[in-house]
């Protein structure tokens, strides 16, 4: 058989299976940083519509908010891998994820022939926040909470943007931020958003691109990739410290996503051209794949 058709008849089980089902799309990492993998990127969505599944686009852009924190003299800092976000900084990540940043990968999906609609956790109270306040222990055993600033914990999805925007043929591309009962805006973990709208739609996957091959053992070491990890698998390797720092929140964010009755979460390497179409259309996958 010509290996061209081969590749295409390989595909057709996972095309047929995937069908009308939701897909949603953690986009971040180099994939948006360099402009080969950015093309890559927006053929698999676009190719992933045209042929009869449903991507729904999450965005990061961390390194553009800790670039336009510089300009401004602000020094970035994390815990657990999140983004310490005072009140400037709050308005800063709002500037450059559901301005620059959202509108951008709406252009470029347009123009490799998709149609794309961006939104952000703002738009029609999509995403309810309240104040996230993670704990640590002390030196004396006992458990404190952190204070990180405007960083906001979901507590609500309204998914009626989404699957209105879906199912008019679109794709909705959406920026991690949301609004308190107060009208306090709260910058979003956006793996934690994704993990929390796939949930919230109960799709069929969850993927996450990275910039790591997926969960390995031994982080220097690629040929220690846990091709699969089950849920209740999750905290013993946070405690062997196998999980750590940013892997944290997009780990927690496939287990919310599980948990609301997607099917299967992946972790994938987002620095290999085609890595979406890889994960999706093939037998054996890429990266890690979490599951219940």
């Amino acid at each position: 058989m010509n290996q061209t058709a081969k590749v295409l008849i390989e595909a057709l089980p996972f095309i047929q299976r995937f069908y009308n089902r939701r897909i949603v799309i953690k986009y971040g990492g180099a994939a948006m940083e360099d402009e080969s993998l950015i093309h890559s990127v927006m053929e698999d969505i676009v190719l992933m519509k045209y042929v009869g599944m449903r991507p729904i686009v999450v965005h990061g852009g961390g390194p553009k908010i800790s670039a336009w924190m510089d300009k401004v003299g602000k020094e970035p800092e994390f815990v657990q891998g999140l983004r310490v976000t005072d009140a400037e900084t709050v308005e800063i990540a709002e500037m450059v994820l559901a301005g620059t940043i959202n509108k951008g990968i709406v252009l470029r999906i347009n123009q490799h022939g998709g149609q794309a609609i961006g939104l952000c956790g703002k738009d029609a109270n999509l995403i309810v926040a309240e104040k996230h306040t993670p704990t640590k222990m002390d030196e004396n055993g006992n458990e404190t909470t952190i204070d990180i600033g405007y960083v906001g914990k979901i507590i609500g999805v309204n998914t009626q943007p989404i699957i209105t925007l879906d199912e008019a043929g679109y794709i909705p591309v959406i920026a991690p931020n949301g609004t308190g009962v107060d009208g306090q805006t709260y910058n979003i973990n956006a793996d934690t958003m994704a993990g929390e709208i796939a949930s919230a739609l109960q799709a069929e996957k969850l993927i996450l691109l990275t910039d790591t091959r997926g969960i390995c053992e031994d982080a220097e070491d690629i040929s220690t990739l846990i091709s699969t990890i089950r849920m209740n698998k999750i905290n013993a390797l946070i405690d062997e410290g196998i999980i750590i720092g940013g892997m944290i929140p997009k780990i927690e964010a496939c287990a919310t996503a599980l948990l609301g009755g997607v099917s299967k979460t992946h972790v994938i390497d987002g620095r290999i051209p085609h890595s979406l179409l890889l994960e999706v259309l093939t037998e054996g996958g890429i990266g890690t794949e979490i599951i219940r």
